[in-house]
């Protein structure tokens, strides 16, 4: 059987196939990279149509990077797919879902990990980039903050997965207008999703 091997072309066939299938849908600017780099991590054409991009998002999470502004993730999976927002800087991207005093908030307070993980980096979360891959409650709970504590992210990525409260999560943070968003419509979405938004600032925010 014969296959590609070489990675350049596999990426530069990747991305001819994805402009082919949906370079009329994909918005203008930088937010066009975004969008692409989610359909390219997926290879889901579906989410140039899902996709919802708030005014300036793009520009708000890239400041916040170049500015070393911590990223605050849901899940180890989605923290692990996440690119050094600095190559060889520190690791900035933070993730306290497993942390024993999470655990310990959430049998207390009868609340999901996801939950008190959110609850734990308020304290960071001004300023920050909050990504939310997994878990709606994580999601409801960072807009919970926004709206009641005051904390301000300079952006929040909310794209759960899944088919309690992941589409209805995020049509709450659509309607956000405290802090800038980028998120997708429906049950789809996930770490890989996440990773991809904000892998996608992350090299803007490197050039």
């Amino acid at each position: 059987m014969s296959h590609i091997k070489e990675p350049a072309k596999i990426e530069k066939m990747s991305f001819e196939i994805i402009e082919a299938l949906i370079g009329g849908k994909l918005p203008p600017g930088p937010e066009r990279d975004v969008v692409f780099r989610v359909v390219h991590a997926t290879a889901d054409p579906d989410f140039a149509d899902l996709m919802v991009i708030s005014e300036d998002a793009v520009k708000a999470g890239v400041d916040a990077l170049r500015a070393k502004r911590p990223v605050i993730t849901d899940v180890k999976m989605l923290k692990a797919g996440v690119s050094p927002t600095r190559p060889g800087g520190p690791d900035l991207t933070h993730c306290f879902i497993s942390d024993p005093d999470v655990a310990e908030l959430s049998r207390k307070e009868g609340i999901t990990r996801a939950t008190a993980a959110m609850r734990k980096a308020a304290h960071m979360m001004d300023g920050s980039v909050v990504v939310i891959g997994n878990a709606p409650t994580a999601l409801y709970e960072v807009i919970r903050l926004i709206r009641e504590d005051g904390v301000r992210p300079a952006l929040v990525i909310g794209v759960p997965v899944g088919f309690v409260g992941a589409a209805e999560s995020k049509q709450e943070l659509e309607g956000l207008t405290e802090a800038p968003f980028i998120t997708n419509r429906g049950r789809k979405g996930g770490s890989a999703v996440g990773a991809a938004v904000v892998n996608a600032l992350i090299k803007m925010s490197n050039q």
